[in-house]
């Protein structure tokens, strides 16, 4: 089983670094856009708006037909988690049966409670539903430095070979079935990650955001639990790799977004300057399925009350602080 010809959906800053990870790998790859002035960027200058400076691959062809993407063997679905929907609705009827759908968005459905492969499960029964997510940033990969990730199926052998499709010296994917734990690690992580944000913007030092990502990865594992993800999923690239990879780095944003707020600005102020942060679409569902499970996550609870607006930073972390002394888990 190989895959020669990948098509990627969506030339963000994501879309653009793995269409060039998979050029490098050695794949035909066509690069789809939806927003007129990025593909007419795109087609003048080999370069995404959203990744400036990063010069498209030479062998990557870019269209605006979604139908000529539609014809490659395996799909990268490189779109915002809260859009997945209508863009694998729109892709149904142009795939043919058992070709990967692969999400690469972090995150959860808001409304449904749906992870990103059932929602392609539920647009396109009869394509083949995979996630690819791990320790990852875009400007990185679209360089070629080193970057490990995973890439999960539930067909083994599909997983495989698309993890060796998409290989090289500078990516290499990590192959597994378990696909919920790896969407479990990818969309937590992102409403850690604001959180993390917010310690930093608040200058409350290394050792504060050292506990943050500590406490943060227990409740990310409590919460993979109880939806059956497989332990070392969670302990593996998509979970504690990922986690500490945004909890560090100003270049994540969710992280950016966090330490906005940290810093003082309001909700108004940071939604209008940020770029996309997932995890504040992801934050209030995580939670509400988080407690409908009985998972207690304090971390992810505070963020999305000071994403809501029922609850201050400075209060938020009060809470945080002055919550009960209690044997570590």
């Amino acid at each position: 089983m190989t895959f020669e010809r990948i098509a990627v959906v969506g030339a963000g800053a994501w879309g653009s670094a793995l269409a060039n990870a998979a050029a490098r790998a050695g794949r035909a790859v066509t690069l789809w856009e939806h927003d007129a002035g990025n593909a007419e960027h795109l087609a003048k200058k080999r370069e995404s708006l959203f990744l400036p400076g990063v010069r498209i691959d030479d062998n990557v062809t870019i269209v605006r037909d979604l139908a000529e993407a539609a014809r490659a063997q395996a799909l990268l679905l490189v779109v915002p988690a809260q859009v997945m929907r209508p863009v694998t609705a729109r892709l149904a009827p142009m795939v043919a049966a058992g070709v990967p759908l692969i999400a690469c968005a972090k995150g959860i459905e808001r409304g449904t409670r749906k992870f990103m492969t059932e929602i392609i499960g539920e647009n396109a029964s009869h394509a083949r539903p995979a996630i690819l997510s791990g320790p990852s940033f875009a400007a990185d990969v679209a360089r070629g430095l080193p970057t490990a990730v995973t890439l999960a199926c539930g067909d083994d052998a599909v997983a495989a070979a698309l993890a060796q499709a998409l290989g090289s010296a500078t990516f290499r994917p990590y192959h597994s079935t378990d696909m919920r734990g790896v969407e479990i690690g990818g969309a937590a992580k992102n409403v850690l990650a604001i959180g993390a944000g917010i310690v930093d913007g608040r200058g409350l030092g290394a050792s504060a955001t050292a506990a943050l990502i500590t406490r943060g990865f227990a409740e990310l594992v409590r919460f993979g639990r109880a939806f059956g993800a497989r332990p070392e999923t969670l302990t593996g690239l998509s979970g504690l790799g990922d986690l500490v990879l945004t909890c560090s780095s100003p270049q994540s944003r969710n992280f950016s977004f966090g330490m906005a707020l940290g810093k003082g600005q309001t909700l108004d102020e940071v939604r209008a300057g940020a770029k996309l942060a997932e995890g504040a679409a992801t934050a209030p569902v995580l939670v509400e399925m988080a407690r409908d499970k009985g998972v207690e996550m304090p971390i992810a609870a505070a963020v999305a009350a000071i994403l809501d607006g029922t609850v201050s930073v400075g209060d938020a972390i009060e809470g945080l602080l002055t919550r009960p002394f209690r044997a570590e888990d």
